[in-house]
């Protein structure tokens, strides 16, 4: 397993409070009777997540147990305001969602470079200054800081590609991902192999490219957490085709599909609503009368054969995929 990708953290993040305003009065020695003149308190640091599209794991932040912004300053005399409190600024992969411990979502990531408050810091509060009023030429009154938000944050990265691959283990997927782009991702004949998301550019023609994404074998209850569970299916949300890959030497290839799409429709019923294709890989192993008798017992989708390992169906597969997703 890849110890390097982590796409689930979880820490306690703290804004900063805001500064108090000051109960500040003019004095000098020629004004005998200065008023009011306390300054305001500066605002207190946000905690602050940004886009970054080198980044493709949460590891930097697996650790960071705290993330504590800085506390607003205090006002003083003379209307000086106190210095805003240092921001926060956690840069995160492209596709990060932040949620909060009951699961409610706060912000997405989805741009390089896209900057989003994910904790506000406190604002500051008002200086005496704001309160002189015809009848109370004298305030001694200023405002308090508002306290910055303390709260459990989880980060989820959510795997952006064009292409997610769905299948049980050992039904092709990687050496299918390893024959169409440069990706290397583990390949044995064990279950499993695949332990975390494998993302490859798959070039096409005229110097066109899509991102096909290998994400681990679902097993029957993985909708429930057994195997991998929701950690796979979590990256299959945000992929708009869903390829599904199955071995063409599989007993029951319908039953196969149903399970996984059953899988699918547990997690979450929007992802029924993605584009579907279905590839019987080591289709090397089949002639075309055998083909033609599967195909009668397949499910009524767009269906192709194919082969990782002698390129049979490769080209027609990445036509369709590109002519859904154009």
């Amino acid at each position: 397993m890849d110890s390097n990708f982590i796409d689930y953290v979880k820490f306690y993040g703290f804004s900063g409070n805001g500064g108090a305003g000051s109960s500040h009065f003019r004095r000098e020695k020629y004004v005998p009777k200065g008023g009011p003149d306390g300054g305001d308190g500066g605002r207190g640091g946000h905690v602050i997540l940004r886009g970054n599209s080198q980044l493709w794991t949460l590891i930097h932040l697996k650790y960071r147990k705290h993330v504590k912004a800085d506390q607003g300053g205090r006002g003083e005399g003379n209307r000086k305001s106190g210095s805003d409190g240092k921001d926060i600024v956690l840069e995160v992969p492209i596709g990060t969602v932040a949620r909060d411990e009951e699961g409610k979502k706060l912000i997405e990531i989805m741009e390089d470079g896209d900057e989003q408050i994910l904790l506000p810091g406190g604002k500051g509060g008002q200086g005496n200054f704001h309160f002189k009023t015809s009848t109370n030429q004298a305030p001694h009154y200023a405002q308090p800081g508002i306290e910055g938000i303390e709260k459990t944050i989880i980060l989820e990265l959510k795997i952006l590609a064009d292409v997610g691959l769905v299948g049980f283990p050992n039904a092709g997927k990687s050496t299918l991902l390893s024959s169409v782009s440069a990706a290397k991702p583990e390949i044995a004949d064990y279950p499993f192999t695949t332990l975390t998301p494998n993302l490859g550019v798959v070039e096409y023609r005229d110097y066109k490219s899509f991102v096909m994404a290998d994400i681990p074998g679902i097993i029957e209850g993985a909708a429930e957490g057994k195997g991998l569970g929701l950690r796979f299916l979590r990256h299959i949300e945000r992929n708009p085709i869903l390829l599904f890959l199955i071995p063409a030497d599989a007993d029951d290839i319908k039953k196969e599909y149903d399970i996984l799409l059953n899988e699918l429709k547990t997690y979450s019923p929007e992802l029924l609503d993605k584009k579907r294709l279905l590839a019987i890989s080591k289709s090397d192993l089949l002639d075309d009368e055998l083909m033609t008798e599967i195909a009668k017992e397949l499910p009524k989708i767009e269906h192709i054969f194919i082969s990782s390992i002698t390129g049979l169906g490769i080209p027609k597969l990445k036509d369709k995929i590109w002519e859904i997703l154009n």
